[in-house]
């Protein structure tokens, strides 16, 4: 199936000589669709709406570049998610056609100008971090606690007799904030314990060993810390399988650094965290498809609010 798209940057300026080119390449009517936006930041619902509809084997067919990327980079990732799906690209005017040999040849080299433009991007950046820390300055937001918090916070820890969630509750902020400052005193696992260990549903109850680095406690204290970090539920993509993830639990030693995500049910506060780029995904509030797959899966209700099983 052919499906045509088009855009013009506001409602005063007409789209008929893109509709009609599209029309010409044999796109019908019904499958064309046409965005009134502009700008790198403005919301496109119809070329969502497109990217939704589109399936193996259909053809996208645009007039120009220009009238599907937001930016060159933006651009790249579109192109090279159609090329993973199995959708092809036709653009009109600029003869690009990734069905064809030369086409694809042609998007390839776009491909190099952007990771070149990331690369510059990536430079600038560390340059620009580099002279900030030669003058005494941190990037990023400020933290939430004060290094009196964060002190207090790892006495509590270090004591064993608080597990993080109690902390995070005493000062008021989400148990990722906790983790972030802690001192977990992390030691080095075999990249194959890292990969292999995966763990479905929860520990034993009265086992001790961590079922991801195999790290087992020595001290009684310890031993309390222990259970508390492996009763919580970190969740990362699954690697086997695109779309899914998978749970695992953590000791304080092989527990994901930052970014990190805390899922919390409206009237417990408890739930599941978010590792790596599920975090990402998240910080704008908003849980992926996968994420509320795996927790209605769980039991829990996720709309009008997160609810875990115990109170769902």
């Amino acid at each position: 199936m052919l499906i045509g798209y088009a855009r013009v940057p506001s409602a005063d300026q007409n789209p008929d000589h893109q509709v009609d080119a599209l029309r010409r390449a044999g796109v019908a009517s019904e499958n064309i669709h046409v965005d009134q936006a502009g700008g790198a930041k403005a919301s496109r619902p119809q070329l969502d709406l497109v990217l939704a509809r589109l399936r193996e084997d259909d053809v996208l067919v645009i007039t120009r570049l220009d009238r599907l990327g937001r930016s060159m980079l933006h651009l790249i990732t579109l192109g090279a998610d159609l090329r993973e799906r199995g959708i092809g690209l036709r653009v009109l005017e600029q003869g690009i056609d990734t069905a064809t040999a030369e086409g694809r040849a042609m998007f390839g080299m776009l491909s190099v100008l952007a990771d070149f433009q990331r690369e510059l991007i990536a430079a600038n950046t560390r340059d620009g971090l580099a002279a900030a820390r030669a003058r005494g300055r941190k990037g990023g937001r400020p933290s939430k606690l004060g290094p009196d918090q964060i002190a207090l916070a790892q006495r509590l820890y270090d004591a064993g007799e608080h597990t993080v969630a109690q902390i995070a509750d005493m000062l008021k902020v989400p148990r990722t904030t906790v983790y972030g400052h802690l001192n977990k005193r992390r030691v080095d696992t075999t990249p194959l314990a890292q990969e292999t260990a995966v763990v479905a549903g929860p520990p034993a109850p009265n086992s001790r060993t961590c079922p991801t680095c195999g790290h087992e406690p020595t001290t009684r204290a310890e031993a309390v810390h222990q259970r508390a970090d492996l009763a919580v539920i970190w969740l990362h993509p699954d690697p086997q399988h695109r779309g899914t993830l998978i749970s695992r639990h953590h000791c304080r030693h092989c527990e994901p650094g930052q970014p990190a995500f805390d899922i919390a049910c409206s009237i417990c506060g408890d739930g599941p965290i978010l590792a790596g780029a599920l975090a990402e995904e998240a910080r704008n509030g908003e849980l992926t498809k996968p994420v509320e797959r795996w927790l209605t899966a769980a039991g829990w209700t996720v709309a009008p609010g997160l609810l875990c099983p115990d109170h769902a």
